[in-house]
Formats: C-alpha cells, structure tokens, sequence
C-alpha cells in the first residue's frame, strides 16, 4: 500500500505537476487547487495540521519553497505549509474591506457599476493596469480598484 502511494506520487510529480506554480522566486501569489487543503504546522505530510481550508481559488502568497512543500500566507495572514501541488498558478483575488467593491465596465472610476463584490468574495484575476484589475467572478466580469483586492499587484 505504501509502496504504491509513494510510486503514485513519484508518477505525479514527473507527469504534470504545475511546475510554473512550483519553481518561481519568492515571494509569487498563487491560489488554491482544491476545494479541501490541509495547511501544516511544518513541510511534510508528519506535521500536524494547523487549518482546512475550504475554498477552491482563494488567493495565497507563496513566502518560502522546501521541495515539494510550500509556506503561504493567507488574507487573513496566517502562515502555514500546503503541498506544492495543491497550488494552482492562476491567479486570484479577493474583495478586501468593509463595504461592497464596484466592479465597473471599464478601468474608470466614471464607467457604469456592473455589480457591486462584497467583502471575501474571491474571482480570478486578469490583467491590472493604471491601479484597476480585471476581475471575473463566475460568469460576470469587469474591473475593480487594485486598491480592494488582496493577491493583485506586487507580493
């Protein structure tokens, strides 16, 4: 059993992990593969778990890499170690704040309000330019100030 898991992972690992995620300078933004990680006290399967996240896509900062192991850091900023191949390197975000971020039709503060993101609403991140991201939640799309989202800009 044991020895199938290890030649499991040993296959995963030179079939198609997502070494873009993987081999990058830190600190890099990534966001959460699956809908369940465990995130660990230390850089191994041994440690203890520390916290379950349960939110597919949320973004993280990727702050130090061990082999196949890596330190992030939540919104929220706790730190804790995932396994490299739960990363996914598309990038996320997440509305930041206290009230509601407009997501307007264009990279305006003038442009018609499309919809408005309440705080923790978490989308995939597109292009930022001139302090506005692209921004698409499910099946809506549109910009939002950089200024409100957590996981765009610098690390």
């Amino acid at each position: 059993m044991i020895q199938r898991l290890i030649l499991t992972l040993a296959a995963l690992t030179l079939l198609g992990t997502p070494a873009q995620a993987q081999d990058r300078e830190v600190p890099y933004w990534a966001s959460l593969r699956a809908n369940e990680i465990n995130m660990r006290v230390g850089p191994s399967a041994d440690y203890k778990i520390d916290w379950v996240y349960r939110r597919k896509g949320l973004p993280v900062k990727v702050v130090r890499v061990m082999e196949g192991w890596r330190l992030i850091e939540d919104p929220d900023g706790t730190r804790g170690w995932v396994a490299s191949r739960l990363l996914d390197p598309a990038r996320g975000a997440m509305v930041i704040g206290q009230e509601a971020a407009p997501m307007r039709e264009d990279a305006d503060a003038s442009a018609p309000i499309k919809w408005q993101l309440a705080p923790g609403v978490v989308g995939t991140l597109g292009d930022c330019a001139r302090g506005w991201c692209e921004m698409t939640v499910g099946k809506r799309s549109g910009w939002v100030r950089q200024t409100r989202l957590w996981g765009a800009g610098e690390p």
